[in-house]
């Protein structure tokens, strides 16, 4: 089974310093049909003016996954970890038994953009943690490269739940097919481009819900850069 989520379709909150665009339910965004999709709860497509962003604040029992998209993004947080994340970096923060943060832009003069991404941990109460690691763009062109995994194979960062994440940059001819296991749903957000999965076109900020297929196919893309997600029911 196949749904499509277009762009023009989710939650919008604009604060004036923050544009953020709600793929599920989130804040004061509430759609019943969009509570979330297997463990994966929230992708948040967040714009953050120069020098403003997000207070500190605590969560717990949540991965908390950061892929930014363009800009830099000033993480600190209670565990003492400080950052700078640009084009590429994936940051992944385990709040675990709870840790509080603070993500601003780092720039005073140019906007961040970039996808704030939940996934329900198979696990609670751990004790909290932080991981970093680039992406290029090379290593993404053509490829799904995995970047977020239950066990941090071929250099991804690690997430406390049997879930995968791959990115991916696709042009042209090019073709890609990820296999779906038994029981596995696969969730695909279009970050920019236009790209057709298993037969729908999609355009950028659109994403799409896969459930009972054994073969995800990407093709005929334009510039696409997405992310797939290969998650438990």
């Amino acid at each position: 089974m196949l749904q499509i989520r277009k762009n023009n379709e989710r939650g919008v909150a604009d604060h004036g310093w923050l544009n953020s665009h709600h793929t599920f339910s989130f804040g004061h965004y509430y759609d019943p049909e969009h509570l979330g999709f297997g463990p994966l709860q929230v992708i948040n497509e967040d714009r953050v003016t120069p020098g403003m962003g997000f207070g500190t604040h605590g969560h717990s029992d949540m991965e908390i996954i950061s892929y930014v998209l363009d800009g830099a993004l000033e993480h600190k947080d209670s565990m003492g970890t400080g950052s700078v994340l640009h084009y590429g970096d994936v940051q992944r923060m385990s709040a675990g038994s709870g840790v509080r943060h603070s993500e601003f832009n780092h720039s005073k003069t140019e906007p961040v953009h970039f996808l704030q991404i939940w996934i329900q941990p198979n696990v609670k109460g751990i004790a909290p943690s932080y991981e970093e690691k680039n992406f290029t763009p090379e290593q993404k062109q053509g490829q799904l490269r995995l970047i977020a995994s239950s066990d941090g194979r071929d250099n991804s960062v690690l997430i406390h739940q049997d879930a995968s994440i791959f990115a991916s940059i696709l042009n042209g001819d090019a073709k890609l097919e990820h296999a779906l296991g038994a029981k596995r749903l696969g969730y695909v957000h279009l970050i920019r481009g236009q790209l057709t999965v298993n037969g729908k076109q999609l355009s950028g900020g659109d994403a799409i819900k896969i459930s009972a297929e054994s073969l995800i196919t990407f093709e005929k893309a334009e510039a696409a850069e997405f992310l797939l997600f290969d998650l438990p029911y």
